[in-house]
């Protein structure tokens, strides 16, 4: 079991993980469907939004109640959460920018932007991982216990996972191949990665619901979990080679609510914890007496273990193939690549 899933508040948690789940797919169909719904959500409420949480920080410093309460001050202060809503808001620009062929989305060079920002991105959450091994340590030698408390009030157990899921995410970097084999549908609808095929998808999938479990635990049963799901979901039934479209697309939304709504997964009905929480609670108060860590232990060492094996993959392809895997693409004749292309504007 990863999460404290039982009692009478079980029926409420797993409705609330399937709102997301579906309101996830949802949303990602209107964004990339047509122009207007992606320059909606990606252009339109995040400039909305930057307007609100500046208005909230400022209101904040001048001392005014309504900021210092606000949910989104309370719960979503930290570096992370605004790096991620952001970076994953410009790959969704960026993407349009390419499969509508607006400004420099027409150029060659451009085709390397969609491994930047993914990049960029899996860096964001290793640095987050490893400071939450050095604050587990910290913690450990000055109280004995390697449990430290988040500036967004949220205890996390900082340990040796955290590190083995770092280094899982660097490799998942080096297993993004084929940076310049980019292309846009046919339908216009989205843009295609064919060489990001399902074993990168499922080594990346394992890396960062770890990456949750161990640094938003109190989220992770919707970040870690429907929010990593839904882009799968769709890659895999309808929407061949435009996963990390569909990733980019799904995270920034999510992002945008989780940072507005928090309360949703924080103090709700729907409010899912993990097995980590010994105790059986999360309260910022309380310092927690009891942990279980095994699962952020075991984890990690599977989304190690799944990136060394696409990583061992991509190497043997790349000689069997003789080619770079980073210049070409190396999955040419896989089931997967070969549906994505058929879709491909050529």
């Amino acid at each position: 079991m990863l999460f404290q899933l039982y009692g009478e508040g079980a029926g409420y948690q797993l409705i609330g993980w399937l709102l997301v789940f579906v309101g996830l797919i949802l949303a990602n169909e209107f964004a990339r469907r047509t122009k207007q719904g992606g320059i909606i959500c990606f252009l339109v409420i995040p400039a909305i939004l930057t307007v609100y949480f500046i208005a909230i920080y400022v209101c904040a410093g001048m001392g005014m109640e309504w900021a210092l309460n606000n949910p989104t001050y309370v719960h979503m202060g930290s570096w992370f959460h605004y790096a991620k809503l952001y970076a994953a808001t410009a790959g969704c620009i960026g993407f349009m920018m390419i499969k509508y062929d607006w400004g420099i989305g027409k150029t060659h060079w451009f085709k390397a932007f969609p491994f930047v920002i993914v990049a960029i991105n899996i860096l964001i959450a290793v640095a987050s991982d490893f400071e939450s091994a050095i604050r587990g340590t910290a913690a450990l030698a000055a109280t004995g216990s390697r449990w430290w408390l988040s500036s967004e009030n949220v205890w996390l157990y900082g340990g040796w996972w955290n590190w083995v899921n770092g280094i899982a995410g660097i490799l998942n970097i080096l297993c993004m191949t084929g940076w310049w084999g980019v292309y846009t549908s046919k339908d216009k609808k989205d843009m295609l990665w064919p060489d990001m095929t399902v074993w990168f998808i499922i080594a990346y999938d394992l890396w960062n619901f770890e990456y949750t479990y161990n640094n938003l635990p109190t989220h992770a049963f919707f970040c870690g979990v429907a929010l990593l799901l839904a882009p799968t979901f769709a890659n895999a039934f309808w929407n061949k080679g435009g996963w990390i479209q569909n990733r980019a697309n799904t995270l920034a939304i999510w992002c945008m609510f989780a940072q507005v709504f928090p309360t949703f997964q924080d103090d709700s009905i729907f409010t899912t914890i993990p097995v980590l929480y010994a105790d059986g609670f999360m309260d910022p108060n309380v310092h927690p007496v009891a942990a279980d860590p095994t699962m952020q232990g075991v984890i990690s060492i599977i989304a190690l273990a799944a990136n060394v094996i696409v990583l061992a993959v991509i190497i043997k392809r790349s000689k069997e193939l003789k080619r770079n895997p980073y210049k070409e693409e190396i999955f040419v004749g896989t089931r997967d690549y070969e549906m994505a292309m058929a879709r491909a504007e050529k």
